[in-house]
């Protein structure tokens, strides 16, 4: 099938959307208030992202940065959009006893993520990566120790969650395999692997999988291709709902269980860094899908909520809340935008969008407690 621009769209919810519709799909009515429980697992690392410089750095040289953001970072960008956008989230993640560890658990408790789950392990530190944002693109240098548990090893019994989010590096297929059984959403994206093939391991997790959320670059990788369309095809053959993040040409969907294809516009904004901006549109997708709209609405606020991200350095914590949505919505002048998105208006008028996000800076400002 064409891969095709849509304005509306029909496609059903991908298999184990919740079972509670808001509304009839498109009608924008906000049922996040009954709150939409997802769970996210995985590595948690501090970033440090630099944005705001003048050239990008070379050897032997020093570059200055207008801006620095410290912030939660792998999977806690998930994590964090998806407590902004009104979700119940928990986490399994392990954090360390040193400070970037108490700064990050303190941090994520403040945006009420549930760490029940998650455990603090001595003798061990924090991994740590710094981003460097130019150009609209951005580098990354990461240090990490390996943890001494497994992140996946934490998962708690799920029953009553409505979503599982995970990376397909980090799990096995007899786990997919209880998350799936249990009629939830299964949702997985990958960690950049540039030596990865759709081998048949890959291919029997991305059976088990209800919506894969790859990158341009990954999808290309793993299906061994140089077009993003053929990737998509590939890789959809192998799930349920493969879409694929195109940066600033937005976002390429294609559900195999449909035969539906649709690739979605990016949002033009002024990007100060991109860092975690696929993992919120991630969050966002997740949402949307919970709450079962239409696809194209899905990828729709998905971007929305990625380009909203980069307006601000420091991966998670630049992840927008309802206040800078409605902000969009209420700055939004171009006609066929206005009708693309309009969705929000109802939407908007049921969300705290009084409430402010805090944003990163260039020190640990908030004060964390001893989690030894």
């Amino acid at each position: 099938m064409p891969v095709s621009t849509l304005a509306a769209d029909t496609t059903s919810p991908p298999r184990g959307a919740s079972a509670t519709a808001p509304g009839p799909p498109g009608t924008g009515v906000h049922s996040a208030l009954a709150q939409h429980r997802v769970h996210v697992v995985g590595a948690v690392c501090l970033d440090l992202v630099f944005a705001g410089l003048d050239t990008a750095p070379q050897p032997g040289t020093e570059v200055g940065a207008s801006s620095l953001g410290l912030s939660p970072g792998g999977v806690a960008n998930i994590a964090v959009a998806l407590a902004r956008l009104g979700v119940d989230v928990g986490l399994s993640g392990v954090f360390a006893s040193d400070a970037f560890g108490h700064y990050l658990w303190s941090t994520l408790e403040h945006e009420g993520i549930d760490l029940r789950s998650s455990v603090k392990v001595p003798d061990w530190t924090t991994p740590v990566t710094a981003s460097i944002a130019f150009a609209c693109e951005r580098s990354m240098v990461t240090y990490a120790e390996h943890p001494p548990v497994s992140a996946t090893s934490l998962l708690p019994a799920v029953g009553s969650v409505d979503a599982v989010v995970l990376s397909l590096g980090d799990v096995d297929v007899d786990l997919l395999e209880r998350l799936h059984a249990g009629g939830r959403l299964v949702v997985a994206d990958v960690a950049w692997d540039p030596d990865a093939r759709l081998s048949a391991e890959l291919r029997d997790k991305l059976a088990l999988v209800d919506i894969f959320l790859p990158n341009a670059r990954e999808a290309q990788t793993y299906a061994g291709c140089d077009d993003v369309e053929a990737a998509a095809a590939a890789l959809a053959c192998e799930s349920g709902l493969v879409v694929v993040k195109d940066g600033a040409a937005g976002a390429l969907a294609w559900d195999s269980s449909t035969g539906t294809s649709l690739r979605v516009p990016g949002l033009a904004v002024e990007e100060r860094d991109t860092t975690g901006a696929g993992d919120v549109f991630d969050a966002a997708f997740v949402y949307a899908s919970l709450e079962r709209w239409p696809l194209a609405q899905r990828v729709r606020f998905a971007n929305l909520c990625a380009a909203e991200s980069v307006k601000h350095p420091g991966g998670s914590l630049a992840a927008p809340c309802w206040r800078d949505l409605g902000a969009f919505w209420n700055l939004l002048e171009d006609p066929s935008l206005r009708r693309a998105y309009s969705f929000l208006e109802p939407l908007l008028a049921t969300c705290p969008s009084h409430q402010a996000c805090t944003r990163a800076c260039p020190s640990m400002s908030l004060p964390f407690h001893d989690v030894s």
